[in-house]
């Protein structure tokens, strides 16, 4: 069996709708860093298609990159922001993270060395495979904040896409509110249903819909704009979720608009909302993210079929093309053993959701790390 890691393999954007894998040296952890073994990732499906068609604007190209990208939005890209994974090794000063599962916010790729601060430990409550909802979570929170969703409101989120369904999520667990999910697609009632809310074929709303207190459009499509405004009552405040990249968007701003006194705010999960920034940080959202994925009701935003990692250059051209459905599409890294040193290995047990160390010289394994790292670590079984 292979014991050491000596370089990584990254999913690159490269132009013409088409991606490829390409290997790199992969370098030890320093001081205050660590190695991260990533096990499982998902497709971020609104974004990595605009990524995918070249249709970031250059004007928001800095404001989009995300963290460790490399290249540019004009191609090669090496971009992503869904990794799970686990520490496999360890600097001077980041020992406490030894063995832990972690979130990163980092591209698609089976291994990389980044700082502590950015490798998020993964609640016990959670598991991997569904803490790749976290980024998408972390969305759905910031729009229910700029939503200023409260007690008792009607609510209606446009777009049963992943973050469509995590924002009516959340909003219907504030006590009194009635959540509706809006959507083109008959099959996303049996997910509405899942997750306790209601649901409406946009094809079937009639004036009964309308008159909601608060309207969230996350569905990337601009008539599911348009609908967004037809549901919201006077006064009532719609949020507009969605990114369009260098799409043109029109919007039905005429007629009983402005009567109406509508207010559109746009959303984004890059800023916290200016009445949160004195309190919250972003890993502090972050935190709540993971913590809220570990509901297993979420399961039901999952596809069925994991797409393996080393499959990943030929599958996204499909998850993201056009006519593509589903949900959430989640990327399966196969394991490698790690070196650890002194002999011992490292490697991630998909049953268990932990990694456990063997040393194939004494013929032993152990879930605890050997005696020459620091441990057990909080989430080892033992």
């Amino acid at each position: 069996m292979e014991s050491s890691i000596t370089e990584s393999t990254a999913l690159w954007y490269v132009g013409g709708r088409a991606c490829e894998l390409r290997a790199r040296p992969l370098p030890e952890p320093g001081a205050n860093q660590v190695l991260v073994v990533a096990t499982h990732g998902a497709v971020s499906r609104g974004t990595e298609t605009l990524v995918l068609e070249g249709l970031v604007p250059a004007s928001e190209s800095e404001r989009m990159r995300c963290p460790h990208m490399d290249g540019a939005f004009s191609f090669p890209a090496k971009y992503g922001y869904v990794s799970v994974g686990y520490v496999a090794r360890c600097g001077a000063g980041a020992e406490a993270l030894q063995g832990r599962r972690v979130f990163c916010l980092h591209p698609h790729e089976t291994a990389y060395v980044v700082d502590a601060a950015m490798a998020n430990p993964i609640p016990a409550g959670t598991p991997s495979p569904r803490a790749v909802l976290a980024p998408n979570f972390e969305t759905a929170i910031n729009v229910v904040w700029d939503a200023k969703i409260s007690v008792g409101d009607r609510v209606a989120v446009v777009g049963a896409g992943v973050v469509g369904c995590l924002v009516a999520y959340v909003a219907s667990k504030i006590p009194g509110c009635a959540v509706v999910l809006v959507d083109v697609n008959p099959a996303r009632r049996r997910v509405a249903e899942r997750l306790g809310v209601g649901f409406r074929l946009a094809s079937d709303l009639d004036a009964s819909d309308g008159d909601r207190d608060v309207v969230v459009h996350a569905s990337g499509h601009p008539a599911g704009a348009a609908t967004a405004l037809g549901l919201a009552g006077d006064e009532a405040l719609v949020v507009e979720a969605s990114w369009y990249g260098a799409r043109p968007v029109a919007l039905p701003l005429g007629e009983a608009f402005h009567a109406r006194r509508l207010t559109l705010r746009s959303s984004q999960v890059g800023q916290l909302p200016a009445d949160r920034r004195p309190r919250w940080t972003y890993a502090r959202r972050l935190a709540v993210a993971l913590d809220l994925a570990a509901d297993p009701t979420l399961d039901v935003l999952f596809e069925d079929a994991w797409i393996d990692f080393d499959e990943l250059h030929e599958a996204i051209p499909r998850v993201c093309g056009d006519g593509a459905s589903g949900l959430c599409h989640r990327i399966f890294y196969p394991a490698r053993p790690v070196d650890v040193g002194a002999g011992w290995s490292s490697v991630y047990s998909q049953a268990k959701g932990v990694p456990y160390y063997t040393n194939e010289t004494a013929g032993t394994t152990r879930w605890k790390p050997p005696d020459h790292l620091p441990g057990p670590p909080a989430n080892a079984p033992h």
